[in-house]
């Protein structure tokens, strides 16, 4: 039996799966058949790190060898320490856009709330993570005020991720422009066809314009 195949889109701080790009992206992918979940996570402008996980266990429960997840700023370290605690075997893809897997130098609180108490909960095992599908990309901003690009490239390294630059992007918000992600629907698509997304990924390197 092939097993069903899912996908996650996953918000970060200050945000809905009604912000951004993520209704975009649900509805590109809904339009071909695929069963697409947009994963609310309670109170994202003061998160509770146990909460956010619970939230993503009612969500996701045990991941499947073909689950797809994208995961934008926070959700990505909060998606990352999920899939180390769950440890599937498999999963089909992941994308992970403005993302990072520690503290972030300069931004220790935001609007008074402490991001570094909530990246201190996190345990990551990125050689896990990167042992569980060949199919991963960073989409990362090349001015991103928000999350240092060379965080997002240090997770990058970590995962032997290919990379996607976009020139100009900020954090990759509505506010920044970006109510679509066209790249995030790329790496989808290719992974979902069982081909490689970027040329000579993983470990790859493309520039793509911002839209």
């Amino acid at each position: 039996m092939t097993a069903q195949k899912r996908i996650f889109i996953i918000h970060g701080y200050g945000a809905s799966p009604d912000d951004h790009w993520f209704p975009w992206l649900a509805e590109q992918l809904q339009a071909q058949g695929l069963c697409v979940q947009r994963i609310a996570l309670p109170d994202s402008h003061a998160p509770d790190f146990s909460r956010w996980q619970q939230a993503l266990a009612a969500a996701i429960g045990t991941p499947g060898a073909e689950d797809i997840f994208i995961a934008h700023s926070l959700g990505t370290i909060s998606l990352l320490h999920y899939l180390s605690h769950t440890r599937p075997a498999r999963i089909g893809a992941l994308v992970l856009a403005s993302g990072f897997g520690g503290k972030l130098p300069g931004l220790s609180e935001i609007n008074g709330y402490s991001v570094d108490d909530y990246v201190a909960q996190v345990r990551l095992d990125l050689p896990a993570i990167r042992a569980m599908t060949p199919h991963i990309a960073c989409i990362i901003s090349d001015n991103d005020p928000i999350v240092a690009p060379a965080e997002s490239q240090k997770l990058a390294d970590n995962l032997s991720s290919a990379v996607i630059r976009i020139p100009q992007g900020g954090h990759l918000l509505a506010t920044d422009g970006f109510t679509r992600l066209p790249q995030a629907l790329q790496v989808v698509e290719a992974a979902l066809q069982g081909g490689l997304f970027l040329p000579g990924a993983p470990g790859a390197e493309i520039s793509a314009p911002s839209l």
